[in-house]
């Protein structure tokens, strides 16, 4: 059985392609773009977690733009921040105008923008992969697109690279949400959702970077996009085909009560979004913790679902979260968006470290989607094996296992399973893998979604605050 596969085997291409070049100790080893941002500086080391590899051999930076400071600053083009409880950006006043022809429709249809450009970030360790992440509310007509201008360890520049163009919608008046493929440099290159350095071996690095985001909408519509939260996660993670084992801690004997929903059951439900329910990991998973947090479509959001089919907001979740060109429903960032769309959640795709970061979430109340590959021999109980799979981690066991809801289940009753935590650790954290014909693929190095309330509580604060969340 395998799960977003297309994309998966795009990606693995990449990590065995830079696998050839690398040592033999090694396991594998719109607008205008801007000028390029300035060279980096160095910041301090990330800390070292309990269970996790040091720091400097796992580094993992995630920094977002959220509060009305972050919004004053950075440089403008016609937009404006807005304050509030939950502070954002929109256009002020639209700066130009352009035209797009959708790729997947073969419409083209003028633009208004309006832009604004982060200030530049540090990376603490240079990167050799960055995934960026945002949340927003794109009425009808609207539409946004997050660049990445970045500067390399040479103190060179990135060209600008889109890393999405995404709106809520896919009615008359919009765009089709889509990743943009074939953006290259010789060193760097984008694979659906992620920027990923050539040669982390011998090429230069990911040293700093500016996100840009351009808002969009019909000429004299008087509408905007509103961006809540911008931000990536910029990661060294080494080549690595095992973890160490992390001990059980704040977590063990917590289990949140997370919905359970099977993806296998809507096999052959809208072939149109990835061939149907058996593709759906990543929006069952994300249907489950956006019910976990009292949110989920209404009923009429969901009318256009067959009325036979049982658990409709899952099939919403597929068509609203599915990528045009990846021709899948597995694109990180449009998950978390998707899961933003819903009022007062934020979404953030980053990686942890070991299942003791996820403890901390657990026990603070947050759930952990994760992203893994592996054969079924490789973990017990799962009775089979992929090439790239969601679940989302409930809880733990008293003496640490895994409490999964798995979403490749024969049914939501079966959705539920425990998974040994050795195992679990090792097929999330790794970044190579044996695969069933005995060559070597990737693995995600510990991917995630985290999904929370716009105002998180006390703990929750400091449970995100504990990786790198803010």
């Amino acid at each position: 059985m395998t799960h977003n596969a297309p994309r998966r085997a795009v990606l693995t291409a990449a990590l065995a392609a830079a696998a050839a070049t690398a040592t033999s100790q090694s396991a594998s080893a719109a607008p205008a773009a801007a000028a390029a941002a300035p060279a980096a500086g160095s910041g301090a080391a990330p800390q070292s977690r309990p269970g996790a590899a040091a720091p400097d051999d796992a580094p993992v930076d995630y920094h977002g733009w959220t509060s009305l400071p972050d919004w004053l600053f950075g440089t403008h083009a016609g937009t404006v921040p807005v304050p509030g409880r939950r502070p954002g950006l929109r256009i002020g006043r639209a700066t130009g105008t352009l035209d797009y022809t959708d790729p997947h429709t073969g419409t083209t249809a003028a633009w208004e923008y309006a832009t604004w450009t982060s200030p530049v970030h540090h990376v603490p360790h240079p990167a050799s992969e960055l995934i960026s992440s945002w949340n927003a509310h794109t009425p009808a007509g609207t539409w946004l697109q997050v660049e990445l201008l970045g500067t390399y360890t040479d103190g060179t520049a990135t060209p600008a690279y889109i890393m999405g163009r995404w709106t809520a919608g896919d009615g008359p008046e919009d765009i089709r949400r889509t990743s943009v493929d074939d953006q290259t440099d010789g060193k760097s290159s984008i694979w659906t959702d992620t920027f990923s350095i050539d040669d982390a071996a011998a090429g230069p690095l990911l040293a700093s970077y500016r996100l840009r985001l351009t808002l969009l909408r019909k000429p004299g519509s008087g509408l905007s996009p509103t961006v809540w939260r911008l931000g990536a996660m910029a990661s060294n993670i080494p080549d690595r085909f095992t973890v160490p084992a992390s001990v059980p801690g704040a977590g063990a004997g917590v289990e949140l009560p997370v919905p359970r929903y099977s993806q296998n059951i809507h096999k052959g439900q809208y072939p149109e979004y990835d061939n149907g329910g058996e593709a759906w990991c990543s929006p069952t998973s994300s249907t489950m913790v956006i019910e976990y947090w009292g949110r989920g479509p209404s009923a009429a959001d969901m009318a256009w679902v067959d009325p036979s089919y049982a658990d409709p907001q899952v099939d919403q979740g597929a068509r609203y979260t599915y990528d045009y060109q990846y021709e899948g429903c597995g694109n990180w960032p449009f998950n978390a968006a998707y899961a933003a769309t819903y009022p007062d959640l934020q979404g953030v795709i980053t990686r942890l470290h070991s299942l003791d970061d996820v403890e901390r979430l657990i026990k603070a109340g947050i759930p952990v989607i994760t992203s893994q590959s592996f054969l079924a021999s490789e973990l017990d109980g799962a009775g089979y094996g992929t090439s790239g799979h969601l679940m989302c981690i409930a809880g733990f066991t008293p003496e640490g296992d895994v409490v999964a809801n798995d979403p490749a289940s024969s049914s939501d009753d079966a959705v539920r399973n425990i998974y040994k935590r050795a195992q679990f650790e090792t097929i999330w954290l790794r970044t190579k893998r044996i695969n069933a014909s005995g060559g070597v693929s990737g693995g995600t190095g510990g991917v995630c979604y985290l999904y929370f309330p716009a105002q998180p509580s006390p703990g929750q604060r400091r449970a995100l605050a504990s990786v790198g969340v803010v």
